[in-house]
């Protein structure tokens, strides 16, 4: 379990160049002109406090196309091996994480890898907090990366194509991400692996901001916006 050193110590360079990146963050700009990070995270459970972070995984997005070639994909080895019952989630045993590095040495990897991109995850806040506590305890800060999550971009949009006169069809009311990307016919990946989800999501998000682009999403402020007001997706 993570303590409470992290909260005290001077930040590591790599959170104060992370956090520099964003001191005057523009959103103005076409989505095209960003590149997204998109990331999952594999935990020994969900409880913030106690679990820990065993995988993580991200894909970059460049020109609003997904580059394979930019992958991030690490195995962790949490303070407590003992978490056998996550383990009939994600498969990964505490065998398997014993050789690996711990999170002090992964995460400042991760936060180099992600440099000045806004993050995108699905239900993205569980996956921001597990990140950002561990920050605080190991590198004495948080990420200031902003985060977009595909689960309340895809909430929006099917309430936007419900409203929608044009649009009549029955639409699935779960959000999770495997059923989400089998109703819009998107390519499916194995679930529960950090690079996999990673993968789907980015999917799943491209699809999404291809059909806002068709109303009036244009710039990265207004697909923040899209999340809070349905009415701007068409």
């Amino acid at each position: 379990m993570l303590g409470f050193s992290g909260w005290f110590r001077k930040p590591h360079p790599v959170i104060r160049e992370n956090n520099a990146f964003f001191t005057k963050f523009d959103q103005s700009r076409p989505l095209s002109e960003y590149t997204f990070v998109v990331c999952d995270t594999e935990l020994t459970g969900l409880n913030k406090r106690r679990d820990e972070i065993i995988a993580i995984g991200a894909v970059k997005i460049i020109d609003l196309r997904i580059e394979l070639t930019r992958t991030f994909h690490q195995y962790i080895r949490p303070r407590d091996l003992n978490h056998t019952d996550s383990t009939l989630i994600h498969r990964i045993t505490p065998e398997q994480l014993r050789t690996m590095p711990p999170i002090e040495e992964v995460l400042p990897e991760f936060i180099r890898f992600c440099a000045d991109a806004p993050l995108v995850g699905h239900h993205v806040v569980l996956d921001m907090d597990f990140l950002n506590r561990a920050a605080r305890e190991v590198l004495g800060g948080t990420m200031a990366n902003p985060s977009i999550d595909t689960m309340r971009l895809a909430m929006g949009y099917k309430e936007a194509r419900f409203m929608d006169q044009r649009c009549r069809e029955k639409l699935s009311a779960s959000y999770a991400l495997n059923d989400l990307s089998r109703e819009f016919d998107l390519p499916e990946f194995k679930p529960h692996d950090a690079l996999e989800d990673a993968l789907q999501t980015a999917y799943l998000f491209l699809f999404l901001v291809k059909k806002m682009r068709q109303g009036r999403i244009r710039t990265l402020k207004d697909l923040y916006e899209a999340g809070r007001n349905v009415q701007l997706i068409y």
